[in-house]
């Protein structure tokens, strides 16, 4: 079992690094992360297809739910209509409809809020509690 150990070590940390590399298509390109609804992307645009790749950890979500924020996450970064989203909780792929001419890439520039959590919104999960907010422009 001793020398089995450090190959045990080797594959295990080879598999985490591996929690949100780009898919083929998509190596090399850098990630925009973006948060919708409590779902964080790490989005990659080339074409007319998008990646997203959900990196927070939520208990047991359905790809009906994660499919509509990929989506939205998709479209925010790519400046494209998503025609289609495919995939599963982890890894999302969408096909975009751009249109004509160039797109106007959504990049995140800082937001003065004020924001408040909401009551009984409170949603227990592994590791902590996540509770909705509610935000307004702060003058």
């Amino acid at each position: 079992m001793k020398q089995n150990l450090p190959c045990l070590l080797v594959l295990l940390v080879t598999a985490l690094s591996a929690c949100n590399t780009a898919g083929p298509h998509f190596r090399g390109l850098p990630p925009t992360t973006v948060n919708v609804d409590g779902s964080t992307f790490d989005v990659r645009v080339r074409g007319e297809l998008a990646e997203a790749i959900r990196t927070n950890s939520e208990y047991a979500p359905r790809f009906g739910e994660i499919r509509e924020r990929a989506g939205r996450a998709m479209a925010m970064v790519s400046g494209c209509e998503v025609k289609e989203v495919r995939g599963d909780q982890a890894q999302a792929t969408g096909i975009l409809k751009c249109g004509k001419g160039s797109r106007a890439r959504v990049t995140s520039a800082p937001v003065n809020l004020e924001c408040t959590p909401l009551r009984g919104s409170e949603i227990k999960q592994l590791g902590g509690v996540s509770v909705a907010i509610e935000c307004e422009n702060a003058l």
